[in-house]
């Protein structure tokens, strides 16, 4: 299954329906009776020949939608636009340009990305906002909410998705272009369990693809460098960066 971006207009509907949701769920439930009567007086008013459920809810929504002053499309478009040249930017995630990071998302443009254990939403977005689509792989629900409430911010649903599960539950149901796999998500897994995960995903990797794996997390090596290696047999791998923020790059050869 692909995950194909969806219309600027379709994103634009999203953003209106979620900031609706929002406000009904942040007022005592007196207002939204109170926009209720109002919706009912308005619908009188206007002489509908039947006074529908629907037409009640539509009303309800649109009364709401005039209360927040939402944005029209085409500003709304604007902000977007200006958004996502923002989020493509990889110093705008505390990146340099020529990080594993930005290279991947240069290798897998128009491809699809597993994140694991993305305890922040930068490196989602970065890589959608950059073409990729992108599945984010956690097992804290709170962390895919973050993610996933982010890219509907700038309009990127279409290009995200979330998956609660760890590496251990969870294998890949379409070919991956590319994996970042962040140290959290090796934390905990016995190296029986590290090797059986990474096989997986090295199978579902088209070839060509590459891996980002991270073996440290705040100056602790959490996965031993001579396990990825043993485990990366046959790809062109390197090491980068410093034991504090040590990452190991490998790309999968061309048959």
């Amino acid at each position: 299954m692909a995950y194909r971006p969806r219309s600027l207009q379709h994103e634009y509907e999203l953003f209106v329906e979620r900031e609706i949701e929002n406000y009904k769920e942040s007022v005592p439930r007196r207002v939204i009776l109170s926009i209720g009567d109002e919706a009912v007086q308005s619908l009188a008013a206007q002489q509908q020949l039947a006074l529908t459920e629907l037409l009640l809810c539509e009303e309800v929504d649109r009364i709401i939608r005039a209360r927040l002053r939402l944005s029209t499309f085409a500003t709304w478009r604007k902000r977007r636009v200006k958004s996502l040249a923002e989020f493509k930017r990889p110093e705008r995630w505390g990146m340099r340009p020529d990080c594993a990071i930005a290279r991947t998302a240069l290798a897998a443009h128009e491809g699809h990305v597993l994140v694991a254990g993305a305890m922040e939403e930068g490196r989602s977005l970065y890589l959608a906002a950059n073409g990729c689509d992108v599945t984010t792989l956690d097992p804290m629900e709170d962390v895919i909410e973050r993610v996933i409430d982010a890219a509907a911010g700038v309009g990127l649903t279409g290009r995200i998705r979330g998956v609660v599960n760890d590496l251990a539950g969870w294998a890949p149901d379409l070919p991956l272009n590319a994996v970042v796999c962040a140290a959290a998500a090796l934390r905990g897994l016995s190296p029986e369990q590290r090797q059986r995960a990474l096989a997986i995903l090295q199978e579902a990797t088209k070839d060509g693809g590459v891996h980002v794996v991270e073996t440290s997390s705040e100056g602790v090596r959490l996965v031993p460098l001579e396990e990825l290696e043993a485990s990366y047999y046959g790809w062109q791998t390197t090491v980068e960066g410093s034991l504090s923020n040590e990452t190991f790059f490998a790309r999968k050869a061309v048959a």
